[in-house]
């Protein structure tokens, strides 16, 4: 899940950035900055040849990456991003998104906890609006690992052999993790914290056999390389399951971590009533059936009556009969400031050559 990942990437022209045909400034076409999951065509082209557009598209990974591509493009270059949902309140501080009209959107039919108004809404408007959510919890194949060893979260770490875990490189929902696993409250992290949650990623980090991003850890899990992720979860084992069902995914006793994405349109976007019909597109029933179960990694949801849709066997891989439940059980990713961000990517830097 590449939209979960902290990355330096690059910013390039915008010239240079879009996937498929047409160009920036054409007419018939849309651009739009996103994660992986996106790119499926079952996801696009209902839209394309509902709207007769070209969408274009280009995958990004973490939220500063976004922002870099965004100052260093021309106004109206691009139409539409999607964004981790605590995000969306930098993006609307920085001046990048554009008010959406709430009355469009079938929020109604989503999962109550989904809406996340504190995040998607700035001084009473909307800016954007949840479309998928999942965990990042434990995976694990259970061929060889007993499930009831991985109620307790400190324990995973603690007491498997080294180089039974593979460990999710993203730094932010994996210190959630482990701050859950200690009975912190993720969304009142502080410095205070740190000393703490360092000593439980060294100790993760020397029963580990690698620290991989979304590939690389669906790698280790299916080739047997690793038989535990920290930081994985539905996204990292549905696409596997048709061939391997033994991988799969739990959430311990202390929880997890949610991570939720939103969609928005950008400020400046030249095709404002385009982009709006692609965002009301995305949190359809239809679209959300696409998005869920992507090529790329799947998620549940945010619209409820996705359910209709969705096979008996995709919800059950989606274990969407418990969602109620894991909701309760989940807490959202650190939303650190300035400061507190940068101690906390020091200290993931710190476990990585650890």
């Amino acid at each position: 899940m590449n939209h979960l990942r902290f990355s330096y990437v690059l910013a390039l022209p915008a010239s240079l950035m879009l996937t498929g045909t047409g160009s920036a400034q054409a007419a018939d076409s849309l651009n739009a900055l996103v994660w992986c999951d996106h790119t499926d065509p079952a996801l696009i082209e209902p839209f394309e040849k509902a709207h007769d557009v070209k969408v274009n598209l280009r995958e990004y990974e973490g939220t500063g990456a976004a922002f870099a591509m965004l100052e260093q493009s021309r106004p109206g270059d691009w139409d539409v991003l999607v964004i981790d949902t605590v995000d969306v309140p930098r993006a609307v501080a920085a001046g990048l998104l554009a008010p959406l009209d709430a009355q469009a959107l079938p929020t109604e039919d989503f999962f109550a906890d989904i809406v996340m108004p504190s995040s998607n809404q700035v001084n009473g408007e909307t800016y954007a609006v949840t479309e998928k959510f999942g965990f990042n919890t434990i995976s694990y194949d259970a061929e060889t690992v007993d499930p009831a060893d991985l109620d307790n979260l400190l324990s995973i770490w603690g007491d498997e052999p080294a180089g039974r875990i593979a460990i999710y490189d993203y730094y932010l929902p994996v210190i959630g993790l482990v701050a859950t696993g200690l009975g912190m409250d993720t969304s009142e992290l502080t410095q205070d914290d740190l000393p703490a949650i360092r000593e439980e990623l060294l100790k993760m980090k020397e029963n580990a056999g690698s620290v991989g991003a979304v590939v690389a850890s669906q790698t280790a899990l299916a080739t047997g390389e690793a038989d535990i992720v920290v930081g994985g979860g539905e996204w990292l084992t549905a696409v596997l399951s048709e061939e391997q069902p033994n991988l799969t995914w739990t959430i311990p006793e202390q929880g997890a971590v949610r991570w939720s994405q939103s969609i928005a349109v950008l400020a400046g976007s030249e095709k404002s009533e385009l982009a709006e019909s692609f965002v009301q597109h995305v949190v359809s029933p239809e679209g959300q059936a696409a998005l869920a179960t992507s090529s790329c990694y799947w998620g549940m949801p945010a619209n409820r009556k996705t359910g209709d849709i969705l096979s008996e066997e995709q919800k059950s891989v989606l274990r969407w009969d418990q969602q109620d439940d894991y909701l309760a059980r989940s807490q959202l990713y650190p939303s650190p400031d300035a400061e507190l961000d940068a101690a906390m990517q020091d200290l993931w830097f710190e476990m990585l050559q650890y």
